[in-house]
């Protein structure tokens, strides 16, 4: 007699068997499909958010290194220095915005100044004191303003308005401060 097998195999019971082994190795499939792809997608994550906190942590190098070429001589050395950071840092993703023009964006810029226009119906940014920074989708920093527009409605001091731009107060020592920094 062979170990194993069936003495009288009923042909209903061998189908039944089979569909029951087969809907289990589906499941396990299944299963393990989503753990990869879980997997898969925590890893990303992590990595993301790595990304993000190097870079978040390399922008007071670059806030100096702007203000080293706004107020130094572009030499050789420094231009070689400026060009590789920005490029190596783009290539992760960081990018760079708050351009002088732009509309306001209560999201991603910062009012530092509002000056009142009547040349405008809307608040624009009309300089850039120090520029936003994100990476893809995420914010990194918002970018400093000031922005130039008509003068705000009157509204009510107990009424909370999120369009309103947030202003910051910046000490020359401290850095910023107050709301969104």
């Amino acid at each position: 007699m062979d170990k194993g097998r069936l003495h009288h195999p009923d042909p209903a019971e061998l189908q039944r068997l089979l569909e029951e082994r087969t809907a289990d190795l589906q499941r396990v499939k299944a299963e393990y499909d989503n753990y990869r792809k879980r997997v898969r997608r925590d890893r990303m994550a992590v990595r993301e958010i790595a990304v993000a906190n190097v870079l978040r942590a390399l922008l007071p190098v670059l806030d100096a290194v702007d203000r080293t070429c706004a107020h130094e001589p572009m030499t050789p050395g420094l231009k070689d220095i400026t060009d590789t950071l920005a490029g190596q840092l783009g290539s992760l993703g960081l990018e760079v915005f708050g351009d002088r023009g732009d509309p306001f964006d209560p999201a991603c810029h910062d009012a530092v100044t509002h000056h009142v226009s009547s040349d405008t119906d809307r608040l624009i940014c009309t300089k850039i004191l120090r520029p936003g920074y994100r990476l893809g989708p995420r914010l990194l920093r918002p970018a400093n303003v000031e922005v130039t527009g008509p003068e705000p409605a009157a509204r009510n001091p107990l009424e909370h308005d999120r369009a309103a731009p947030r202003f910051t107060m910046i000490d020359a020592g401290d850095g910023p401060r107050g709301c969104g920094a």
